[in-house]
């Protein structure tokens, strides 16, 4: 994961080289622990807002800024333990774990694995749900020595979390199943951006430009 990842001013996430946007899905509660700066909640936040899925993660973008927190970001190739969930008296939701993006000077011992929920609060996710699984399973497909969750700290090389761009996803998306009961928006071209920067590092403090 890495906290506050770089946004435009509509919201939107800012696009790393080579990723694609799948869908966005709004009126979504989101849950997470263990957040630097939330210590009175045990580093617990909950928030409402967006979740924005690419080929090559899942954003969470607070309608509005909890504390320090303001969006979340969850590359795919970090996600494991992930599972939907339909509770008889409470929202369908997704649970599941995400590992931290570590910069390479840091040791991997000082980040912690971090619990995630999605709950679906405003409408129904036939829509999402496939989508998400489908693309997450592909991409841990097509990423074969990507089989299983990050490793122990500092018990193997780090994965590069962008490797995900190289999945091909647009046929998945051609076929999407369309719940009329999801708000789900799915991009079938890409989201017009304020400009034309892509990032090409999950550390770099600035959008780098394609060329």
């Amino acid at each position: 994961m890495a906290l506050n990842p770089q946004l435009y001013a509509n919201g939107m996430p800012v696009a790393f080289v080579g990723e694609m946007f799948v869908l966005a899905r709004d009126g979504v509660e989101f849950e997470v622990d263990k957040i630097p700066g939330h210590f009175s909640s045990g580093g617990h936040v909950k928030a409402k807002g967006i979740v924005y899925l690419s080929n090559i993660r899942m954003v969470f973008v607070a309608s509005k800024p909890v504390g320090n927190f303001v969006a979340f970001d969850m590359p795919l190739l970090y996600i494991h333990g992930e599972k939907f969930n339909q509770p008889i008296f409470f929202c369908n939701n997704i649970s599941g774990l995400v590992e931290p993006v570590v910069p390479e000077d840091q040791p991997r011992a000082l980040y912690s694995t971090h619990s995630f929920k999605i709950l679906f609060k405003e409408g129904g996710c036939g829509t999402f749900i496939p989508l998400f699984l489908n693309l997450i399973a592909s991409v841990r497909q097509y990423n074969q020595h990507y089989a299983r969750p990050v490793p122990a700290p500092d018990a193997a090389p780090r994965v590069d979390p962008l490797q995900a761009a190289q999945t091909p996803v647009e046929e998945m998306m051609r076929h999407a199943y369309v719940d009329p009961n999801d708000p789900t928006k799915i991009f079938l071209q890409q989201p017009a951006s304020e400009s034309q920067l892509r990032r090409r590092a999950y550390h770099s403090q600035a959008a780098e430009n394609m060329n």
